[in-house]
C-alpha cells in the first residue's frame, strides 16, 4: 500500500462523500442549507446585500435570535460576509460570496416552487386528509 500524502487522503474522501451514508460529512451540510431560516436569509440576500434590519424586516417571523444564529453559520460556512463599517451608529452589511451565491440558485428555486405550487399542494392535503383511515394506510 502506497503512502499517502494528507492532500491525497483528503482528495480520496471528497471522491467518497455519499450524503445516503448517515455518518457522511456532507448530512451536516443538509442538515444547514435545508433549514427554512437558512433558505430566506440566502434567497434574501441574492440580489443584492442587506444590513441586518433590512434582513429582519424582510423575513416575517424569524426571531432577533434564530437571524443572529442563522447569519453567524452562514458566515462560518463561507456562505455570507459579514462587513462592519464605523459609524454611529455601526453599520453591519451581509453579502454572499461566490458559494453563496451558488446555494442562493437551488434556494431561491426553491422558494419560487413553494411559492407557485402551494395552492396545489394544499388541495392534495385537503383531499389526503378526507379520505377515509384505512384508505391512508
Amino acid at each position: 500500500m502506497a503512502t499517502q500524502t494528507a492532500a491525497q487522503r483528503r482528495e480520496q474522501a471528497r471522491a467518497e462523500y455519499d450524503a445516503f451514508i448517515k455518518a457522511c460529512p456532507t448530512n451536516q451540510l443538509l442538515d444547514r442549507i435545508s433549514d427554512k431560516w437558512v433558505s430566506l436569509v440566502v434567497s434574501a440576500l441574492a440580489p443584492t446585500p442587506m444590513r441586518y434590519s433590512d434582513l429582519s424586516r424582510k423575513i416575517a417571523g424569524v426571531s432577533p435570535k434564530m437571524l443572529t444564529q442563522t447569519l453567524r453559520s452562514l458566515e462560518r460556512d463561507g456562505i455570507l460576509t459579514r462587513t462592519v463599517t464605523p459609524s454611529v451608529p455601526v453599520r453591519v452589511d451581509y453579502e454572499l460570496t461566490p458559494l453563496g451565491r451558488s446555494l442562493a440558485l437551488l434556494l431561491t428555486a426553491v422558494k419560487d416552487w413553494a411559492e407557485t405550487h402551494f395552492d396545489e399542494v394544499h388541495r392534495a392535503r385537503e383531499r389526503y386528509d378526507d379520505q377515509p383511515l384505512q384508505a391512508q394506510k
